[in-house]
């Protein structure tokens, strides 16, 4: 019989201990739970990070898994619960708004897309599944700041970089833009991450009405805000990403919200 090759075991062992329990180990943590010497699982550790398949917190050398496990293919995400239930709805938000749908989550002091319903038109377009955003400038973001008290936590943490001239990154407006988002349900971006583009999101909850994600579409500006209200976005669009949140979110055993 083959003999099982102990590095692999090693590392999904490592992996599997990432999925579970904190958020974040260290490595006396990781090494400790193995019964690793911790050369074996620094070096385990790196490789994994190398591949993408581990991260590590510049701040606190801490390590979590890595957005590349995502970034394999689309077996994990057909069954991952979150998008198999959205799928219909986020199918149905963008054919009734005509433009691209993003669900996200939070990952790495970002928000990671784990699906991306194209804008329903011959346009050419580029799947942005496994992409990245940042937390304190895209609507899907700040959505997740709003809502999920660790993701709130990381968007105060995170570099607030400014990508154009309107992206807040003072610490005292951003808080009063989550009290907003809050307080209306749903988190809007326009031109803060890109010039000319606009995105609406709202919360996804569980049947713990906890947020386990965010849902929102992405478009041009002119597509999305109304001419003759000083760029305002439409109403109808605000609903229809609601709408589809809350459907979700019934989905997932939320109940009415």
């Amino acid at each position: 019989m083959a003999r099982n090759i102990q590095s692999l075991e090693r590392a999904a062992a490592m992996l599997r201990l990432l999925a579970g329990g904190e958020r974040r180990l260290g490595l006396s943590d990781i090494a400790s739970s193995l019964g690793l010497a911790k050369g074996t699982a620094h070096g385990i550790l790196r490789t994994l990070q190398q591949e993408g398949f581990v991260e590590q917190d510049e701040a606190s050398g801490r390590y979590q898994l890595g957005a590349e496990l995502l970034r394999l293919g689309t077996t994990y995400l057909d069954v991952h619960e979150l998008r198999a239930r959205a799928l219909v709805w986020t199918d149905d938000l963008a054919r009734s708004s005509g433009e691209s749908v993003h669900l996200g989550v939070l990952h790495q002091q970002g928000v990671l897309i784990v699906h991306h319903v194209f804008r329903p038109d011959d346009s050419r377009q580029v799947l942005e599944i496994g992409a990245m955003q940042p937390l304190h400038s895209t609507a899907l973001g700040k959505v997740l700041s709003a809502y999920d008290p660790v993701a709130h936590s990381e968007a105060l943490e995170a570099d607030r970089k400014a990508f154009t001239d309107r992206t807040v990154c003072d610490l005292d407006d951003f808080e009063q833009l989550l009290d907003i988002t809050r307080a209306r349900g749903y988190a809007a971006d326009v031109e803060e991450t890109w010039e000319g583009v606009a995105s609406i999101a709202a919360p996804i909850h569980d049947r713990r009405r906890m947020p386990v994600g965010a849902v929102g579409i992405t478009g041009a500006v002119e597509r999305l805000c109304r001419s003759d209200d000083e760029g305002a976005l439409r109403p109808e669009l605000i609903a229809a990403v609601r709408d589809c949140a809350r459907a979700v979110s019934r989905d997932l055993g939320a109940g009415r919200f």
